[in-house]
Formats: C-alpha cells, structure tokens, sequence
C-alpha cells in the first residue's frame, strides 16, 4: 500500500506515456494517441474513423491548449 497521491495540476515537467495511458483507461468516449516513437518517427492512432471527428477534436484541444498557454483558463 502507498501513500503517493498523483498530481492532477499542470506541470511543466514531462510525464510517463504508459503512465497516463493506463489513467485514462475506462475514461474516454474516443481517443487519439499522437505520439512520437524511440526512434524519432511520427506515431498517430484513432479509435474515431472519421477524419473530420479527428481533426475537430485536435483543433479543439489546440484551442484549450493556447487558451490555458496564455493565462486565460486554469
């Protein structure tokens, strides 16, 4: 048993990928893993077929993305 609770705040610091992962396991509607692999190369997945879905959700995680860069949400 441990006491470690996990931070759930904004960091600047980077994170574990299989870490967060496994978090979102059970949580998600639908999900895209961008990623790059131990080999530099461009990593993209989508449990959404739909390209206009994807490129929708993207662009607004780009926006929250910017909106939380600039101060203006937390």
């Amino acid at each position: 048993m441990t006491n470690v609770v996990r931070f759930t705040g904004i960091s600047y610091l980077p994170l574990d990928p299989d870490r967060l992962l496994e978090e979102a396991i059970g949580q998600l509607e639908r999900v895209m893993i961008i990623g790059v692999d131990k080999e530099g190369n461009e990593y993209f997945a989508s449990s959404e077929p739909d390209g206009g879905t994807c490129v929708w959700d993207m662009e607004r995680a780009k926006h929250k993305l910017l909106t939380i860069a600039q101060g203006d949400e937390v």
